[in-house]
């Protein structure tokens, strides 16, 4: 399980082309470097002051922000890590310009420049118009028969056909040193289960059920209203098969190693040996079944549903997929739906954006390697691990001062953290595209060719030991993770920069902004996900009963403060489904705290522009979340995303730590005031 900072659009995936970007900028010279913020690493004028801290923190620290800052027409939201995004997708627009560009250019540099052309010839690109389509969907119209249909969806790693189950590639989670297939439930086109479930989202519902019919009809398929109704009708069945986001964090409840001949006798009505052939996984035996109570309910409704139902649902997968890099009719259908009616999204971005996305995507450690090259400064690095040191150093102390866990488990726990690996910025190495076939003349191929190269990069690893060098993000990617296999964390370069880490910042925003990030991904160790595995990454119970039970009434505790909050009418937080990330928020600023503390080696901290050093960690972490939303865009944050909204990333964090009330005089009767007694204590 790989945990992340933040999700997001612009989140890495082999087909898909949705990225957070900005305006081009004139020159080279513009977009060298983030903003440096105020005179010391913090926005003064951002702040509300005439509301009182312990009311609402957010607002205080970044409520006149909130007030001036506008949501660019061409986004869902905009924030600080958005402004980060701005940066790093104008940089890359810059290596993708000149590798094009450049007609000499050879092996890498000019595939990016191949992909990115491709992308940009709209003339092209219209003059095909559904063309390209026309052998996935020739296929689907082929598949008269269960297993045939089967078939096809085992293309889906590597193709833009569908499929009612998800196909992975991973470190096995109880044997880390080796690879396993994992196998989890899949099918839905709309965000999430409630999507079809709740009456709150009923509007949404029937207009999917338009653009289902509407994307048919683009390709003249038979009777597109009403196969409109029956695939929404079986994605209906499938979301009620479906287990919830919540209940997927469960690691353990996640693993469920079998074998196919098993699969296909617990689930019995779906081609399982077709599936995995097509999908190059016919020699393979031991698989892990990830949602399995779900499994026999999902072969049932595809045993049950009308072939002709299937054909139409996989046609409709097919466009849907692909429409990104089809001619103007598709890809405005598919934004209107899917980033105006369910994000709130007003515009579409620009081609340029969308294009350096798709190449970034499809493309991202070639991309990576010009882009540090470029922008990296190679002693941010040094800087980086010398701050992570110090962050380690403090979760060590604060590991070893916990009263509520036993000496057994706690020496499990400091184990754990002596094991956590870094990595900071980039790979050292690199992977080779050599044979990827880019043609500047076939963009919808590129993005076809892509998938199934890697695809056939995670296939051909099967067998063999897990590479610890290898990266989950691209160095271009405003984000960080830690990855519960490996127990390690992973910074890209690219968050490395201003409101998260600015070398001529003071140093209390900096372990705010960084040094709370880092402090962030450690807790992810520790989380009620993190927990279930060992240093080695091995999943497994290493707790004594009565600590596990400590730690789950106090994680209850704190799923309840966040379950209360309602961030739009009617539409709480899931407590549960963002658990982990509360803890490791609350977890990540403590840790920074004790690490600033720490870092003043006795000194009294300075006191600027009349803030303490502690006031002033506190404000470089709520700068760090400073971000709007649009009320679509937050309702689908709300039911599919494991992150809280920023606000409460803020306020519901500041809330349990004690130092926060001393810092800025938070007394009873304040909104944000939790007695001493009821404040969640975990790490």
């Amino acid at each position: 399980m790989t945990k992340t900072l933040m999700l997001c659009a612009a989140a890495v995936a082999a087909l898909s082309t949705a990225v957070l970007a900005a305006p081009a900028l004139a020159a080279s010279a513009d977009i060298a470097q983030a903003q440096h913020l105020g005179t010391w690493g913090f926005d003064l004028t951002g702040r509300s002051t005439s509301v009182k801290p312990g009311d609402d923190f957010y607002r205080y620290a970044d409520g006149a922000w909130s007030d001036r800052t506008q949501i660019p027409g061409d986004r869902s939201r905009f924030g600080s890590f958005d402004k980060l995004r701005d940066l790093s997708d104008n940089r890359v627009h810059e290596v993708v310009e000149k590798a094009a560009a450049n007609k000499a250019a050879t092996g890498e540099e000019a595939k990016i420049g191949a992909f990115y052309a491709a992308f940009m010839d709209e003339k092209r690109v219209e003059a095909l118009d559904a063309k390209p389509l026309a052998g996935d969907l020739d296929a689907i119209r082929k598949a008269k028969s269960r297993e045939e249909i089967s078939s096809l969806m085992g293309r889906s790693p590597k193709s833009y056909l569908g499929s009612l189950f998800s196909l992975g590639i991973s470190d096995d989670a109880k044997d880390p040193q080796h690879y396993a297939i994992y196998v989890g439930q899949a099918g839905l086109g709309l965000p999430d289960r409630d999507y079809y479930l709740k009456p709150d989202f009923a509007e949404k519902k029937a207009k999917y059920q338009a653009y289902v019919a509407t994307q048919l009809k683009a390709v003249n398929w038979p009777d597109a209203e009403a196969r409109a109704a029956d695939i929404v009708a079986m994605e209906t069945k499938i979301a009620d098969a479906s287990w919830t986001r919540a209940e997927q964090r469960d690691d353990v409840k996640m693993y469920n190693a079998t074998t196919v001949n098993e699969l296909a006798a617990a689930a019995p009505g779906f081609g399982w040996k077709a599936f995995f052939a097509s999908a190059d996984l016919g020699s393979a035996d031991r698989i892990i079944v990830q949602e399995n109570t779900a499994f026999p309910k999902l072969a049932a409704i595809f045993a049950d549903t009308p072939i002709e139902v299937l054909q139409a649902w996989l046609a409709f997968d097919v466009v849907d997929s692909a429409s990104p890099v089809l001619s103007k009719r598709f890809v405005d259908a598919e934004f209107d739906f899917r980033n105006k009616t369910l994000s709130g999204q007003l515009e579409i971005k620009p081609r340029w954006k969308r294009a350096v996305s798709a190449v970034g995507n499809n493309m991202g450690e070639a991309v990576g390697k010009v882009y540090v090259a470029t922008y990296f400064p190679p002693e941010d690095k040094a800087k980086m691990q010398a701050l992570v040191g110090n962050l380690k150093v403090a979760l060590q102390a604060r590991l070893e001062k916990v009263t509520w866990m036993t000496d057994a488990t706690k020496a499990q726990a400091l184990d754990k953290l002596s094991k956590f690996g870094v990595k900071i910025a980039y790979t050292d190495k690199w992977r080779d595209y050599s044979g990827l076939e880019i043609s500047q003349a076939d963009l919808y191929g590129d993005v076809q060719r892509s998938a199934a190269f890697e695809w056939a990069y995670r296939v051909g690893r099967l067998g063999g030991p897990v590479d610890k060098t290898e990266w989950e993000m691209f160095p271009q990617t405003v984000n960080a993770y830690y990855t519960q296999t490996k127990n390690e964390i992973v910074f890209p370069a690219a968050i490395l920069q201003p409101p998260f880490f600015d070398p001529k910042a003071d140093m209390a925003v900096n372990y705010g902004g960084i040094g709370a990030v880092i402090g962030h991904e450690m807790t992810h160790g520790f989380d009620d996900e993190g927990r279930m595995s060992d240093g080695n990454g091995v999943l497994r119970d290493w707790w004594t009963a009565e600590d596990a039970a400590k730690f789950e009434k106090q994680a209850d505790r704190l799923g309840a403060q966040y379950s209360a909050f309602e961030p739009l009418p009617g539409a709480h937080i899931d407590g549960k489904l963002t658990m982990g990330e509360n803890i490791a928020d609350l977890g990540g600023l403590l840790v920074a705290m004790y690490a600033y503390h720490a870092s003043l080696n006795g000194k009294p901290a300075p006191i600027i522009d009349g803030l303490t050093g502690d006031q002033r960690v506190f404000l470089g972490w709520a700068q760090v979340w400073r971000a709007k939303h649009r009320d679509d865009g937050l309702r689908q944050q709300l039911v599919s995303d494991p992150h809280s909204p920023e606000v409460y990333r803020v306020n519901g964090v500041v809330r349990n730590i004690d130092a926060w009330y001393q810092a800025f005089g938070v007394k009873p009767g304040d909104a944000l005031y939790v007695p001493p007694e009821q404040r969640v204590r975990l790490w």
